[in-house]
């Protein structure tokens, strides 16, 4: 009987959404196309924001609350590192393709 082996952790999912849940941004990784809006939904009891790594980039939401949620719309190609100011240890990525 032959398996294939898991998605690595950490790879890139094709989807739109970022769940913010037990401190993690889920899925880690996502790629999307340019024009593609991206949003994530806080639905942890804690605040977290989605800001570009070392403010090098265009994320920058304002503190979320549970419930509350943060849209950014894609507009170039390239790889989008960001984490979470509150909590640093919190970190995800967006690759946005042409």
């Amino acid at each position: 009987m032959s398996m294939s082996p898991a998605a690595p952790a950490g790879a890139a999912v094709s989807t739109n959404t970022v769940d913010i849940k037990e401190f993690a941004f889920g899925p880690q990784s996502v790629t999307v196309k340019v024009g593609t809006t991206v949003t994530w939904t806080n639905d942890d009891q804690d605040p977290h924001t989605v800001t570009s790594q070392n403010g090098s980039g265009p994320l920058k939401s304002s503190t979320l609350q549970k419930g509350d949620k943060f849209q950014y719309k894609f507009t170039k190609a390239g790889t989008f590192d960001y984490l979470c100011t509150i909590h640093p240890f919190m970190t995800g990525t967006v690759v946005v393709t042409a």
